[in-house]
């Protein structure tokens, strides 16, 4: 039997029958590429929409976020490893339809709750249950939040567009290079952040990695590229901490990160210090 090509993202993963592509999370199963992750639940939490994190959607208000498990991209830095780096029989799961979820969205509304957030692992290699979820969701008049790498293909975006009200995108760095050595693709992000903030809210996260991506001259550039789509979007600088293959590292200088923000104001209006 011919193998098929996954067209999610820029991996495009030639499957055969009941091989699972990069990601861990969609296989060729019956001649049909298929996501092996719908619905399966690994994290669901109440957070403040602060955490996505999102200063200007909604702020002070609570959101329901949802993980399942898989990552199409493979940071040494990951936060999130032992999910997103997981294939389904590593990790236990909890089966949640689209009624399901937003049931519990709205049974939270009581608590603050203003919709749902698709965050954890990458939201976008699994979505179809994302697309089913913010139907519904929009539906209830409930708020939907994505939490993504960005790199997935532009026409999976523009057919989640109209559901989505708000991205937070993770912008790892600023070079070939850099995404090169994490699997991504830097052209595919910088395209999904401009097709992104056509209809919804966006706001950038780029983590500072000492050695990595710290360099002046890069955020100097990652600022000029943002301004160049709006200089009111929002730039979320955090500051990283040793964790998965990357233990050896120092957590970023604290002065540094600050300076390092100092820089990219003088491109954007709106610039946040995480993790201090």
């Amino acid at each position: 039997m011919s193998k098929l090509e996954c067209r999610v993202c820029h991996h495009q993963c030639k499957l055969g029958e009941n091989q699972t592509g990069l990601c861990n999370a969609r296989s060729n199963i019956d001649g049909k590429i298929a996501s092996v992750n719908y619905g399966e639940i690994t994290c669901l939490a109440l957070d403040p929409i602060e955490k996505k994190p999102l200063r200007h959607f909604y702020p002070g208000s609570m959101i329901l976020s949802v993980g399942s498990f898989g990552c199409n991209l493979k940071c040494a830095f990951c936060q999130n490893h032992e999910i997103s780096m997981a294939k389904n029989n590593d990790i236990k799961t909890q089966y949640a339809g689209s009624e399901n979820l937003v049931q519990i969205a709205l049974d939270f509304e009581t608590r603050g709750n203003i919709g749902i957030a698709y965050t954890y692992n990458e939201p976008l290699i699994g979505y179809e249950y994302v697309r089913d979820c913010a139907v519904l969701a929009q539906k209830n008049k409930l708020k939907n939040v994505v939490v993504t790498n960005g790199c997935v293909n532009e026409e999976i975006l523009k057919e989640l567009l109209p559901y989505i009200d708000a991205f937070n995108i993770d912008l790892k760095g600023f070079s070939e290079n850099f995404y090169k050595n994490i699997g991504g693709d830097f052209e595919t992000v910088k395209k999904f952040i401009k097709t992104a903030h056509v209809r919804s809210h966006i706001e950038i996260t780029t983590l500072i990695i000492p050695g990595e991506n710290d360099s002046e001259q890069e955020i100097v550039n990652l600022s000029e590229f943002i301004a160049s789509v709006d200089y009111e979007i929002p730039l979320h600088i955090s500051r990283f901490f040793p964790c998965h293959k990357m233990k050896d590292k120092n957590p970023t200088d604290v002065k540094k990160l600050y300076e390092l923000a100092e820089t990219a104001r003088y491109k954007l209006k709106y610039v946040y210090e995480g993790n201090c």
